[in-house]
């Protein structure tokens, strides 16, 4: 305290000095809380970005596996589906009923590893990103752009297309009851296919 001071103004001065210092501090724990929030959402971005890229290393890693084995699940569908279930024989009854339980076991195998079917019901809407148009045709059951049969299931890993649905469609004009056909400026069968261009969709009228 100088000579000029009195001791009111130095009380004065202490109280701006430790006033500005607060407000520094202050500034500071709000910088830092700042800076501690963005390292946790860094991060968590980090967390995230590693779990995306194991389980996209999971998917390619089975994805070729799981491609080998979907002629066997075919084979399997078609043999359950065509078998002669009132067959008095109970050798043959037997043998259906293990076909039938090895392509359940199959699927459960599928189902565990992130392979999920696709085999849209009857009367389903066609959707592009998971279906593949094989044939069009009209329909008195199924309104148009709906799914009248599967020709041959697909399948999705982890979210990914691996194979669409080979399905038949009703075509524009069909006469289900309740039928509203697609817009003309819309073609309901474009899409994306199993390699994600935009082919999947597309329909043979030769098959």
């Amino acid at each position: 305290m100088t000579d000029e001071q009195t001791p009111a103004e130095d009380v004065a001065f202490e109280a701006d000095d430790s006033a500005q210092e607060i407000e520094a501090l202050k500034l500071e724990v709000a910088q830092l809380k700042e800076q501690a929030l963005r390292y946790a959402a860094e991060a968590e971005n980090t967390k995230r970005r590693a779990e995306r890229e194991m389980n996209d290393a999971r998917a390619y890693a089975i994805q070729k596996f799981a491609r080998d084995l979907l002629g066997v699940a075919d084979n399997l569908s078609r043999a359950t589906a065509h078998s002669p279930k009132d067959s008095g024989d109970a050798a043959v009854k037997n043998f259906i009923i293990g076909v039938e339980m090895t392509e359940k076991e199959l699927q459960g195998a599928f189902e565990r590893n992130g392979l999920k079917k696709i085999d849209p019901a009857q009367g389903e809407k066609f959707d592009p990103h998971l279906h593949q148009a094989v044939t069009e045709q009209p329909s008195t059951e199924v309104a148009a752009g709906g799914v009248i049969a599967v020709l041959q299931a697909g399948y999705e890993l982890m979210g990914r297309l691996v194979r669409p649905a080979m399905v038949a469609v009703a075509a524009k004009g069909s006469t289900a009851p309740g039928a509203a056909e697609p817009s003309a400026s819309t073609n309901p069968y474009a899409g994306a296919g199993a390699d994600g261009a935009n082919s999947g969709g597309a329909f043979d009228t030769k098959a």
